[in-house]
């Protein structure tokens, strides 16, 4: 079944948890991302989308939230954009091995778009473009953009997607941390608004500060935009500094209370972002066969 027709019938769509948290705990030396364990360890990538798949998954997001030149290029992978996406669909694919979605995953560059940085919008809609190429050639069922917190990079980020890959439904998500707003002060009813405008496929929220401000996020883009499809991908609460290392407090229950809220508010996509891991999305998993 493609992404589209899955999107629009049938149970909603229960997506992955971390993967950087997840490759943490199984060893990913700091200073490192996941996008160097793509090439150097892919056994370790695969081991967590299978966890995820085992799990319930319906949705995997690819190793490449940092998946673009340049990002690649401030850890020391320069022009090897092609071959980091490429290697991440096709171990994200055989790790599914038929039972789940790929999503090509792409996070925000890390850095502000002019005039309060350095990047040009084109260039922005250049990197992104790039990306989404690799992605789409690889394989990926959607391309799922996530964790913006800019309205000028969103859309860089939507049109990249749209220019390398017209074929392929886009997602958006925001993350709400600071107020109930974005860490660049977008509120969720304007990213809703600019979702609809730019003509996504969903949109919605993840990674956020806490459950509680996640779920207002999704009621407010639920006022804006009353039939629109919506994502809920929250971090499994506030994490805290346990011994220099953060600890998530969110159970697999209190996940799967919150997914069930937000299919309830409207969304066709849930699942859990930094913290979580494969026995909240079982839950979440669980908690979608009972309300079918």
């Amino acid at each position: 079944m493609d992404f589209l027709t899955r999107l629009t019938s049938g149970p909603p769509i229960v997506a992955d948890g971390a993967m950087g948290t997840m490759l943490q705990a199984a060893g990913l030396p700091p200073g490192k991302t996941g996008e160097f364990w793509v090439l150097e360890r892919p056994d370790a990538v695969m081991a967590v989308h299978r966890a995820y798949v085992e799990a319930g998954a319906d949705l995997i997001l690819t190793c490449t939230f940092g998946g673009t030149r340049h990002r690649l290029n401030r850890i020391g992978l320069t022009n090897r954009v092609a071959e980091v996406n490429h290697r991440a669909v096709e171990i994200a694919r055989q790790a599914a091995a038929g039972r789940a979605l790929v999503a090509g995953d792409i996070g925000p560059l890390g850095e502000l778009l002019a005039p309060l940085g350095k990047l040009s919008y084109q260039e922005a809609v250049d990197l992104f473009a790039e990306q989404a190429a690799a992605l789409a050639e690889a394989g990926a069922d959607v391309l799922y953009i996530e964790t913006m917190s800019a309205l000028d990079e969103a859309r860089a980020a939507v049109e990249g997607a749209r220019q390398a890959a017209p074929h392929l439904p886009i997602t958006l998500t925001f993350s709400f941390d600071t107020h109930g707003r974005t860490n660049m002060g977008v509120r969720p009813e304007q990213a809703a608004k600019a979702a609809l405008e730019w003509g996504v496929v969903a949109f919605g929220a993840n990674c956020g500060a806490t459950l509680e401000m996640t779920g207002e996020a999704l009621e407010k883009m639920r006022a804006a935009a009353p039939d629109a499809l919506l994502i809920a991908k929250p971090n499994a609460g506030l994490p805290r500094w346990v011994e220099g290392k953060p600890v998530y407090d969110a159970t697999p229950e209190m996940m799967a209370d919150f997914a069930a809220r937000a299919v309830a508010l409207g969304a066709r996509i849930v699942g859990g972002c930094c913290g979580s891991g494969p026995a909240h999305i079982q839950a979440i998993a669980r908690r979608m066969t009972m309300a079918v």
